[in-house]
């Protein structure tokens, strides 16, 4: 039927009727005659066809009977999904015919999850993240999540070479996917292909502060990128850790005799997060622009974000799932594999550190969760089974998000579905400037849709998981809530406990520059950066040149001062 659908949609030759018609009237055979007026019936036939309205041959689906849930409300209605998109939303609507009907009733309609912070077949520490944009994404649906924008790295420092092999590897994806951009060093051609990207659909770049050697930019370069984004209306945002902090621990505690898991955590304590954090935050009010802080895994950089919060500076803090639901002892196990599978940057940290970070997701200090999913298996963890340092930093993530959230925020009562949707699927729609394209259920929305039974009880684990990995942090975790039905861009991707995924589906999404956080952006600047309490700046002298004389020569001025 959808190669008839796609049959009729095709505008009519008319060439080739003419054509047919004329070869009909010159020949002189009779087998060619009949054989000609068969093809001139189709001709016409097609004709026919090409005046059917195309409504027809439209896939509709009808969620029926749930709740449906936004950020800001939650009612009882059903959703009507045409093609791609949603059509309607409310209550007592009828099936066209064909449609699919999907039972709701007693059950969540939520936006599809939209993860910001992933890591698909990525090369890092030696190794390569295990599950590619096929089978992380195949993941992803079946936890509810129907986005997800994935940290595309620069080959040798250049940043087109990255986002070209970025955008070849996700060729093999199935659902909607984006692209945030690594800074690894800065020179003229990074200024120039920032500007390239922001227009191929790039609107966030990182700037690692740790991994010294590999990814890490010193404050200089920082602020350099930091103010090319704010050109481009670019959210920048940071791995914080102080990098040079890490290294020296990870020495002192190797010289101590400490080489396993337990080790990572010791080395890089919350107070180099935290010093980090504060230091990121600082610059970028410095140069006047936002800021995202990626896995705020400790109160120490929790408490940063809250500071400058309440001082009025735009910054965003993203948690993620196993720092809300894990506790760093699992690094202590006596089974280095055990523990291995924990081992992340900044570390999972103590219980307090978790406690802290859903208070600050109910206060809204905290704005959304990510899962920063990066997964090495048991033997590319054991390449580090003699020095913590070589084992390969990642844990997964990208398929138990939406269930892990549901269990640990909402189940305990610490926030409304409402609030799940926000910082599962809106919040991060509103930040990466996609809403109300994506995480809002509401005519003319994408139909990326989820259906969440709250009373289905399962358990997390590796061997009913779909990623690649071979092992799952959450191993064992009883779970009440269970996303029963997952629909991307209007096709059900999983019901029944069934994914109906093909590779090679799956849609770049671009992702506009100067969202919501670059509203009135120089008003927000000016008064900060130059206070007017002394009166107008510039200050007027007399025999001055009246600001502009260092501007307009640069090259003199540093010629003066290279002679001093």
């Amino acid at each position: 039927s959808s190669h008839l659908c796609q049959l009729y949609r095709k505008p009519l030759r008319w060439p080739y009727v003419c054509a047919v018609s004329s070869l009909v009237i010159n020949t002189t055979c009779l087998c060619d005659i009949l054989m000609m007026a068969k093809q001139c019936l189709v001709a016409w036939l097609c004709l026919a066809l090409t005046l059917i309205p195309s409504t027809r041959c439209t896939s509709y689906i009808l969620i029926k009977g749930g709740t449906v849930v936004n950020y800001d409300m939650q009612e009882k209605a059903d959703v009507l999904i045409e093609g791609e998109v949603i059509k309607q939303v409310a209550p007592g609507l009828e099936a066209p015919a064909g449609a699919k009907v999907i039972d709701a009733r007693g059950q969540y309609v939520m936006p599809g999850g939209i993860d910001p912070h992933t890591h698909l077949d990525m090369p890092f520490m030696g190794s390569v993240t295990c599950d590619d944009f096929f089978s992380g994404q195949a993941a992803a649906a079946a936890g509810g999540t129907t986005m997800h924008i994935d940290f595309a790295l620069p080959i040798d420092h250049d940043l087109m070479r990255g986002f070209q092999q970025w955008k070849s590897k996700a060729e093999k994806g199935c659902i909607d996917y984006g692209f945030h951009m690594a800074v690894t060093r800065w020179d003229n051609k990074t200024w120039e292909d920032m500007a390239t990207l922001a227009q191929q659909g790039i609107n966030s770049f990182k700037f690692f502060m740790a991994y010294k050697g590999a990814l890490m930019v010193n404050d200089v370069e920082m602020i350099a990128g930091f103010q090319r984004c704010k050109e481009l209306g670019a959210l920048p945002m940071v791995h914080a850790e102080n990098g040079e902090g890490v290294v020296w621990g990870q020495e002192e505690i190797i010289r101590r005799g400490i080489t396993g898991p337990e080790g990572h955590a010791l080395s890089r304590p919350a107070v180099l997060e935290g010093e980090a954090t504060g230091r990121a935050i600082r610059l970028a009010k410095f140069v006047g622009l936002p800021l995202y802080v990626v896995h705020v895994m400790s109160t120490d950089a929790m408490i940063e974000v809250d500071r400058a919060r309440r001082e009025g500076q735009r910054v965003i803090g993203e948690p993620v799932a196993s720092g809300l639901a894990l506790n760093e002892s699992a690094m202590w196990h006596p089974d280095f594999d055990v523990a291995a599978r924990y081992v992340m940057s900044p570390p999972i940290r103590a219980v307090e550190h978790g406690e802290a970070l859903r208070k600050a997701l109910v206060n809204e200090v905290l704005q959304l969760v990510a899962t920063d999913h990066a997964v090495f298996n048991s033997t590319q963890k054991r390449a580090g089974r003699h020095d913590f340092r070589l084992i390969p930093n990642g844990v997964n993530g990208i398929e138990e998000r939406m269930h892990v959230v549901w269990h640990t925020m909402v189940n305990s009562g610490l926030i409304t579905p409402s609030d799940y949707v926000r910082i599962t699927s809106s919040a991060a729609a509103q930040i990466f400037n996609l809403y109300p394209r994506k995480g809002l259920i509401a005519a003319g929305s994408d139909a990326d849709i989820i259906v969440l039974d709250p009373k289905k009880e399962h358990v997390l684990s590796a061997s009913t998981h779909h990623s690649r990995i071979d092992t799952n942090v959450y191993e064992g975790m009883a779970v009440k809530g269970k996303v029963e039905v997952t629909i991307s861009r209007g096709r059900v991707v999983w019901e029944d406990g069934e994914l109906n995924l093909q590779p090679g589906t799956g849609r770049f999404i671009k992702l506009p520059t100067h969202g919501l956080l670059f509203h009135d952006l120089e008003a927000y600047h000016a008064s900060s950066f130059i206070p007017t309490r002394y009166g107008p700046t510039p200050v007027k002298r007399d025999g001055a040149c009246d600001g502009k004389c260092a501007h307009e020569k640069p090259s003199q001025a540093a010629g003066q001062d290279s002679e001093l």
